[in-house]
C-alpha cells in the first residue's frame, strides 16, 4: 500500500524555515500505514526539505545567517532572475528527506523537525508527502 499527498503553502519571507511536523502527522494519520516509509519531497529549485532542531528558534536564525554567509548573491552572477544564491542554497539543503514509521509514528529525535526552506519567497510552494507501507 501507498500514500501520496500534495501540500500547499505559502512562505511570506525571502529565506524562512516552515516546521511541517503537522502537516505530516496528518498525512500518516490519513494513510493508515503503521510500520514504512515517509519521503517529503519539494519540487522546486530555490527551496528544500530539512531536518533539523525544534526547540530553540536562534538555530534557524544561525542557519540562514550561516547560508547567507557562505552564499552571498554576488552582483557578478549571471543567472538573470538574480536569485543564484537561492539555488546553491537549495542544492546545499537538498529536495527530500527519508522518514521511518514504526508503530503509527514518525521516528524523529527529541529536538528534531522536518522543515520546508524557502530560499527565494515569498512565494506559492507545494511539496509532497509519500508513504509506503512495509
Amino acid at each position: 500500500m501507498s500514500y501520496l499527498k500534495k501540500v500547499s503553502l505559502s512562505t511570506g519571507n525571502k529565506q524562512e524555515f516552515k516546521e511541517l511536523d503537522s502537516y505530516l502527522n496528518d498525512a500518516l494519520k490519513e494513510s493508515g500505514v503503521k510500520e514504512g516509509l515517509m519521503q517529503v519531497y519539494c519540487p522546486h529549485t530555490t527551496a528544500g526539505i530539512t531536518i533539523n532542531e525544534n526547540a530553540d528558534p536562534d538555530v534557524k536564525k544561525d542557519l540562514k545567517r550561516a547560508l547567507n554567509d557562505t552564499f552571498p548573491n554576488h552582483d557578478y552572477f549571471v543567472h538573470m532572475e538574480g536569485n543564484s544564491d537561492g539555488h546553491m542554497k537549495s542544492s546545499l539543503i537538498g529536495a527530500s528527506e527519508s522518514l521511518i514509521i514504526h508503530k503509527g509514528e514518525i521516528i524523529l529525535g527529541t529536538w528534531q523537525s522536518v522543515y520546508f526552506t524557502e530560499f527565494d519567497g515569498p512565494r506559492e510552494r507545494t511539496f509532497y508527502i509519500k508513504i509506503i507501507e512495509g
